[in-house]
Order: structure tokens, then C-alpha cells, then sequence
């Protein structure tokens, strides 16, 4: 019942996406990922943003706080989910994140099998808001093995560009964990809008690990394909999150 009309999106795989503006003037997109006119004025490029569910195999009873730091961009980001109400098999809890690059509140509802759904709302000064519904489905739990599918979309509104339409990003992935200690994950994401497509293979391994604290390491590579990125490549990416429950 949980799952019902989220198992076909599951199929769909990803979790970076750049968010781009574009005018409708002859253009070409740089290598760096800047839309720029053929007469060298550059519209509008943003931070490379990630949609991404909690690693956690069973819906958490406490409060936690998280801290996530980039280790390429050096961008560090605060987190907290409180939960507000509670069944026997499903929890309602506020999210939200603060960063240098942005902000976000939202909600989450987390099931005892290890699926959850979540709607948030992200703003990013110089860009405008975005609007995100994901979910994650369960596929298996074991003592060794964990693996869950994941889906999302977001609808993104340049409200810093007066006049330029809102557009859509939507994609999945999948994430596998063995033993609660080291873990892979493949994603995508499609933005029609810009003829764009991203990719991304993540690694991750847990450091240290009591019954409130957890302090992680993640590493992978990710890639864009679009008419307007003739030669891209495999970009590095990295970083470090603690997490602590309440």
C-alpha cells in the first residue's frame, strides 16, 4: 500500500542535476557548464544540487541532526529531522537544511519497513525556489544486505529571473549497503528543459558507528550529457557527513 504508483518511478535512475536559465538567444554551453551568447554575455549557471533519501535501512524514532561537508567545494550543510507524530508502523517529522548556498524546510513520513516519502521546498538566493517530492522503496533488508530503490522530481522556479519558465527535473537511483559499513550507489537525472542529462557513481563508507552517532566518507564521480556539452567528462566529488541522533 505504501508503495503503490511509486514502483514504475523507481525506474527511473539519478540524483545530480545542474540547474540551469537559459534566454532565447544563440548560445552555447562552456565547458564549465556556463551558458554563454554568442556574443560572449553569460546567462546563468548554478551549483550542481543533489537530491538525495537518508541511508538508514528502518524509520528513526528520535530527533537527529546532520552535518554534511563537500570536500571539492568546501560547502558545509546543517541538517535536522524532528519527528512530530507517530503510529505503530509510520513516522511524520519536519526536515530542514541550511547552507551557505541555501536553505530548505520540509516533511517526511517514514515507514517501519524501511520505505519513506518526502516533499521540501529549497531556496536558493540567487536562483529562485525549488520544489521537491522523492520517495524510497525498500527492496531488501537483511542482516548484511541492504538495497533501496528511489525516485523524485522537482519542479524549479527561477523567481530571480522575472519572465523565465518554470521547468522540471526528475529522476532515481538505487543504493546498496553491506553490513551497515560500506556501501555503492548509480543515479541519474533528466532536465527536458535543458536537454540535459546527469549521471553519478557514489561509493560510501561508514567510519565510526555507536547506537546515536554515525560519521561517514563518500566518493564517486559524476557526468553530464547534453547537445551543449561537446566533450564532457568524469568530474571527482567527495565528502563527509556526522550524524547524531536525540
Amino acid at each position: 500500500m505504501f508503495a503503490k504508483g511509486f514502483v514504475l518511478a523507481v525506474l527511473l535512475v539519478g540524483v545530480n542535476c545542474r540547474y540551469l536559465l537559459v534566454e532565447e538567444h544563440p548560445m552555447h554551453l562552456a565547458e564549465d557548464g556556463v551558458i554563454v551568447g554568442e556574443d560572449g554575455t553569460v546567462y546563468f549557471s548554478a551549483p550542481l544540487e543533489t537530491v538525495q533519501m537518508e541511508p538508514l535501512s528502518r524509520a528513526r524514532r528520535q530527533a537527529e541532526t546532520r552535518i554534511s561537508v563537500d570536500g571539492k567545494t568546501g560547502n558545509t550543510e546543517f541538517g535536522a529531522k524532528i519527528p512530530v507524530a507517530r503510529n505503530d508502523n509510520n513516522i511524520l517529522s519536519v526536515t530542514g537544511t541550511q547552507s551557505a548556498a541555501s536553505r530548505s524546510l520540509g516533511l517526511a513520513l517514514d515507514n517501519v519497513k524501511g520505505h519513506a516519502l518526502s516533499v521540501s521546498q529549497k531556496t536558493i538566493p540567487e536562483f529562485g525556489k525549488q520544489l521537491t517530492a522523492a520517495g524510497k522503496l525498500n527492496v531488501l533488508d537483511t542482516d548484511k544486505h541492504n538495497l533501496n530503490a528511489n525516485a523524485f522530481v522537482t519542479k524549479n522556479m527561477p523567481t530571480q529571473f522575472p519572465g523565465a519558465p518554470n521547468f522540471n527535473t526528475y529522476g532515481g537511483g538505487v543504493d546498496y549497503t553491506f553490513d551497515k559499513k560500506i556501501g555503492a550507489s548509480l543515479g541519474a537525472a533528466r532536465t527536458d528543459f535543458l536537454q540535459r542529462t546527469d549521471v553519478n557513481a557514489l561509493g560510501h563508507l561508514n567510519l565510526f558507528k555507536n547506537k546515536d552517532t554515525s560519521f561517514d566518507f563518500n566518493a564517486g564521480a559524476t557526468r553530464s550529457f547534453s547537445p551543449f556539452i561537446p566533450k564532457s567528462s568524469w568530474e571527482p566529488t567527495y565528502g563527509f557527513s556526522f550524524s547524531k541522533s536525540w
